[in-house]
């Protein structure tokens, strides 16, 4: 009987296992046009990873263009009207399958090589949603410890700013008809209601770095300034080579390569 019940220990351990490779650890590899880039998908953000996985296996990336390359920032794709777009078309409007929830977990930040999703900005979007297929891969640069807190506290004052506009305009028509009405203690209770909410909101969203995170972006470099506007659902295990010659492509106005470069296949390899 306890060698029976050993087997079926062992048994259930190995199914158990087997179900975690098949669900977790994804890595989607992108076959491009100069050359291969796999991409480790995190659980943490389960929405995105799925998402990625089911447009990896419908094959909507297949054919698609890196659309926008800026140097020592990132490189972007994922947009299905390029597919077939003309060498003159401007690209980055369109979007395959439902905005995604956003997904911000303080561990996941923008370093070299972490994978993103791109996004409509806060006026269109406050909720902060991705694309439903756009992402980006950072290529980045190193900074400097002065770089890098200015970095930090200019995002923070942006972030303070768009909080306040956000909430003001929450208010906006209540706020306009107690001035009609000159109810001067009703209008400061209504301002402090919003400072607090401001003060609230800055305290849950504000970009606070670790020490590791602050280590990572003066030596391997990233880009701080996305840390908590935008998902970073993944990033790259092999290929950082190739990121880097994509990002160093010629480019238009628009920051489109003038060379089209494609992701061929894209394919799950775990």
């Amino acid at each position: 009987m306890k060698k029976i019940a050993f087997v079926l220990v062992c048994c259930i351990g190995m199914l158990v296992a087997c179900k975690e490779q098949h669900t977790t650890g994804r890595v989607v590899e992108l076959t491009t046009s100069m050359g291969k880039i796999k991409i480790r998908l995190y659980d943490e953000t389960p929405l995105h990873r799925d998402n990625f996985v089911q447009l990896v296996e419908r094959h909507v990336y297949d054919s698609i263009l890196f659309h926008r390359v800026i140097e020592e920032f990132m490189i972007q794709a994922g947009d299905p009207l390029s597919k077939h777009a003309a060498n003159d078309t401007r690209l980055g409007e369109g979007s395959e399958g439902e905005w995604i929830d956003a997904e911000f977990v303080p561990t996941l930040f923008h370093k070299r090589g972490a994978v993103a999703a791109a996004r409509l900005g806060d006026s269109q979007n406050p909720e902060r949603k991705s694309n439903g297929s756009q992402f980006y891969i950072v290529q980045g640069k190193p900074f400097t410890r002065d770089e890098l807190e200015h970095v930090i506290r200019s995002s923070n004052e942006n972030l303070e700013r768009s909080i306040y506009q956000s909430v003001v305009n929450e208010h906006l028509t209540e706020y306009q008809r107690l001035q009609t009405a000159n109810d001067l203690p009703a209008i400061d209770s209504l301002e402090g209601k919003i400072k607090r909410r401001c003060d609230s909101l800055f305290e849950a969203r504000k970009q606070v770095l670790t020490d590791e995170q602050a280590r990572i972006y003066t030596t391997v470099g990233g880009a701080p300034h996305l840390d908590g506007a935008y998902t970073v659902f993944g990033e790259v295990i092999s290929g950082l080579d190739i990121v880097d010659k994509i990002a160093a492509t010629q480019v238009d106005r628009n920051d489109r390569p003038i060379k089209n470069i494609r992701i061929i296949k894209a394919k799950i390899i775990r």
